[in-house]
């Protein structure tokens, strides 16, 4: 079986350094351009998305009107009450500095979710593809999926992190990163 995982194109939140999980924003027109630069030879797949625009979108540019099935366990953290804020907004606040204090795969934000539930949610979506498929979602999806399925690589989450529309592909035991 093979996995393509491929991180949607660039957003606002993206350009201007974010945190952006669960907002459903739109790609930016850079973001837009830079996708219609890349070429991807992937057919005979199963589609699935995330079904945020930006993930939508990315596949609507990179592979045309395929169909495509959505499932929202694809989608990034909830980043709760520290969505759409950047570190400089937030550095200050008290509630922001415990969620980054300690283990900060296990810590909540406020009105969102921690790392360990959403690779939980993700792990269970992706443990249920049966068939060769082209995942387009978010970077800490992938990151997570990356984590589990090649631990001898000691990298965590933020060390798997691809650029805007670029990922992995996975054949069994092996992996390569899409150029």
């Amino acid at each position: 079986m093979t996995i393509y995982l491929i991180r949607h194109g660039k957003t606002e939140a993206n350009e201007t350094h974010l945190y952006c999980g669960h907002t459903d924003l739109p790609l930016t027109n850079a973001g837009r351009e830079e996708l219609r630069q890349l070429h991807y030879e992937i057919k005979n797949v199963r589609f699935i998305t995330s079904g945020m625009k930006r993930t939508n979108e990315t596949l609507q540019i990179l592979f045309g009107d395929v169909p495509f099935d959505i499932d929202p366990r694809f989608r990034e953290v909830d980043f709760g009450i520290f969505e759409m804020h950047s570190y400089e907004e937030l550095k200050d606040t008290p509630d922001y500095q415990t969620w980054l204090t300690g283990d900060n795969e296990a810590n909540i934000p406020p009105n969102g979710e921690s790392g360990i539930q959403m690779k939980a949610r993700v792990l269970q979506a992706f443990s249920e593809i049966r068939e060769d498929t082209c995942i387009i979602t978010h970077g800490g999806v992938i990151a997570a999926i990356m984590e589990q399925l090649f631990p001898n690589e000691n990298k965590n989450r933020y060390e798997w992190q691809t650029r805007n529309g670029r990922g992995y592909v996975i054949r069994g035991d092996r992996y390569n990163m899409i150029p």
